[in-house]
């Protein structure tokens, strides 16, 4: 019992430890997170362009200017602004920032730790009026590590546990605050449906809905309060504007009011479903309300393949590394992306996590290996994500006049072995610098 004693003490004082220096790790970065801008032009030459768009340069240039990517070419055929700063990555590989198309990057810092958990709000299964902008924590540690790998922008959700657990946001990896990082406020909004958010964990606890039935029937029934709140909006607006006196505005509902511009067509919701049955019921009920979709997971739906292709709507694939079912093929998850390509389907990956995101590039690496073709990896997580997101005029490849987001790296990006060198967000270098290396430099010595 002593020793027990010992070492759960140890353990506890362990943790606060390592809490306290990941506070302190926390501010150090946001004060690292970007160089000092100026107006002194960035130029890369010799690399290995890999533009995304318009094929790879061989021993290329690239001008950032202005936060913006200024010219690409190859070497001669670009000019280089007077006063530039020139910096030699022959050698090396010049990318487009990958795009995480599902993280949950600052709602979550220590999985154990309950306080540091924004995730989801459990007190009801449809809360539309949830956004993630109101959690989102621009310190956390984890946003430095993953933006090491080349991760420099990505979709915050709300973790799954509600059928619509609230909205989404955009963001880039560096910035000052929030403010700067988020870029894309409610840009959607998950629905999901993979019969975990059946709340029938124990008989004993268990309430509605506690069948995908009930979450069928609870969603339908939200939509049509919507609907309904939607038109005596509409009839209050039309008799102001008419001059009525007497219109009267129907009471504010935060619910309905954020299911307003999804019912309207206006954003995308983000069907996630697992299963065949699934998938059916939950696309069923988008077309019903005419809802804009694109669709996330269908991690086992390879027998209905031809059917998700004739939605003629992206997917966010992932994660590939599940086992298959029994009666699956021991390859069928892992190919999945493959077959969705195949049909014509757009597709992009995601890491569904915080701890995890730097590792995006290596499931579009692991696609690749079970057919997937490999310049199709490379835009999944660059441009087709961009244009996923509405952000494909600003994001997802190096074309002049987007922004200058941009990775160089000493090999393929989709392959482990292969080390960042540089990172740029707006133009501006971002110190390759966070917890892990710190801590690295700080015991190697």
């Amino acid at each position: 019992m002593i020793r027990a004693h010992k070492f759960m003490t140890t353990v506890l004082l362990c943790a606060a430890v390592a809490f306290g220096q990941s506070r302190e790790a926390v501010h150090t970065h946001r004060n690292q997170a970007r160089t000092p801008s100026t107006d002194q032009a960035i130029v890369l030459t010799g690399g290995k362009l890999l533009t995304i768009t318009h094929g790879t340069i061989d021993h290329g240039v690239i001008v950032m200017e202005g936060g913006k990517i200024a010219a690409v070419g190859k070497a001669g055929e670009v000019k280089v602004p007077a006063n530039a700063k020139v910096i030699d990555v022959t050698g090396m590989t010049v990318y487009p920032g990958l795009i995480d198309s599902e993280t949950h990057l600052g709602l979550t810092e220590i999985e154990a730790e309950k306080s540091t958990n924004d995730l989801v709000e459990l007190s009801d299964e449809i809360m539309p009026q949830m956004h993630v902008t109101d959690a989102f924590h621009a310190e956390s540690a984890l946003i430095p590590v993953t933006r090491y790998n080349g991760i420099l922008n990505a979709v915050v959700a709300p973790a799954t546990e509600d059928t619509l657990p609230g909205q989404d946001a955009f963001i880039q990896l560096a910035g000052t605050d929030a403010t700067e990082m988020l870029i894309g406020r409610d840009v959607a909004m998950p629905l999901n449906f993979d019969g975990t958010q059946r709340r029938n964990e124990t008989w004993a606890t268990a309430k509605y809905p506690m069948t995908r039935m009930g979450m069928a029937a609870q969603l339908r029934q939200a939509f049509i309060d919507a609907q309904e709140y939607g038109q005596r909006l509409d009839d209050y607006n039309k008799k102001k504007a008419a001059g009525d006196a007497k219109a009267m505005a129907p009471k504010r509902d935060l619910k309905l009011e954020a299911l307003l511009p999804y019912l309207r067509g206006q954003k995308p919701v983000v069907i996630g479903a697992v299963e065949p049955s699934d998938i059916e019921t939950a696309v069923g009920l988008a077309k019903e309300f005419n809802l804009k979709f694109i669709l996330n997971h269908l991690t086992h739906c390879q027998p209905i393949l031809d059917y998700v292709a004739s939605l003629k709507v992206p997917v966010i694939v992932g994660p590939i590394y599940e086992f298959p079912k029994d009666e699956e093929r021991y390859d069928s998850v892992y190919r999945l992306p493959a077959e969705l390509q195949k049909r014509g389907v757009k597709i992009a990956f995601a890491s569904y996590d915080a701890h995890q995101s730097r590792n995006l590039p290596y499931a579009a690496g692991y696609a690749v290996a079970y057919g997937l073709p490999y310049d199709e990896a490379l835009k999944a997580i660059t441009i087709n994500a961009a244009e996923i997101w509405g952000v494909a005029d600003k994001l997802g490849s190096l074309d002049v006049g987007k922004t200058a987001n941009v990775v160089v790296s000493n090999g393929d990006p989709l392959d482990v072995k292969t080390d960042v060198k540089h990172i740029f967000v707006a133009g501006q270098e971002i110190p390759l610098k966070d917890r892990q290396t710190e801590l690295r430099d700080e015991y190697s010595k």
